[in-house]
């Protein structure tokens, strides 16, 4: 199969300072995308920024918050205004704590569901609104986990909060088909972010990473960029038939 060309789109990549996002943005970009970058962190965007846009690729970054509307909204204009269009969005942007219901507050809890949950809600509503006044359809990939179909300890908001990114995906996937908009979702196992491998440096560290590697059938974690191969698939025209998918990247942990 030939590799996917983005040439010619519009593709919105939410949480792209870092990980998945920031791999996903960079990969999207080389293959021909106009990217519109979005991130909290301002710094992060403007490395990748530099980094696209000294490899020649066209990106625009904003700066704000997925849980906040306007700032949701903002995302998503931006990317309309600069290129006249919007063809594919990654509703990525999360945070990742690891805590038990007892250690979990209902702050923690709220912040979570405000981010991982809401934000994920908002950068959708937003993208389907401009993709149906297109009428030009589009592709969303949502971002979801193996905890958003599975149960693992230590994930009290993080993974009740995934359970909604794979909830949305598959509600918004049946209610906007027939409007050409396709929504479908990656489940990643523990893949190799630079939150997970600064935990090679905290107390408690490396046995977890350890003890997450042998829990994969594949013996290892994944990597950000083999997460954004199976983000950018399922954006492309190559997988025009599929709809309401969340397909795990996950080494084998969800088939045991």
């Amino acid at each position: 199969m030939a590799t996917p060309s983005f040439a010619g789109k519009s593709c919105v990549v939410t949480g792209a300072a870092s990980g998945i996002g920031n791999a996903t943005a960079v990969l999207l970009a080389r293959r021909g995308a106009a990217v519109t970058a979005t991130d909290i962190n301002e710094v992060g965007l403007d490395t990748l920024r530099r980094t696209l846009a000294a490899e020649g690729h066209t990106i625009v970054t904003v700066t704000g918050d997925v849980s906040r509307p306007e700032n949701a909204r903002t995302m998503i204009r931006t990317a309309v205004d600069a290129t006249g269009r919007l063809d594919v969005v990654v509703a990525n942007a999360g945070i990742i704590p690891l805590s038990s219901i007892v250690e979990t507050s209902a702050a923690d809890w709220d912040r979570v569901m405000a981010v991982d949950g809401r934000g994920m809600f908002l950068t959708c509503k937003y993208a389907i609104e401009h993709m149906t006044a297109s009428g030009c359809g589009g592709a969303i990939v949502c971002v979801s986990s193996i905890s958003g179909l599975a149960g693992q300890a230590r994930q009290a908001a993080y993974g009740p909060a995934k359970y909604v990114a794979s909830g949305l995906t598959k509600h918004l996937a049946i209610e906007w088909a027939t409007s050409g908009i396709r929504v479908n979702a990656v489940a990643p196992g523990t893949i190799r972010t630079e939150r997970v491998r600064a935990l090679e440096e905290e107390p408690g560290g490396p046995e977890y990473i350890s003890d997450m590697a042998s829990k994969h059938p594949m013996g290892r974690l994944g990597e950000p960029d083999e997460v954004a191969e199976a983000i950018a698939f399922l954006a492309s025209d190559a997988a025009s038939f599929i709809t309401g998918v969340i397909l795990p990247v996950d080494g084998g942990y969800l088939a045991q």
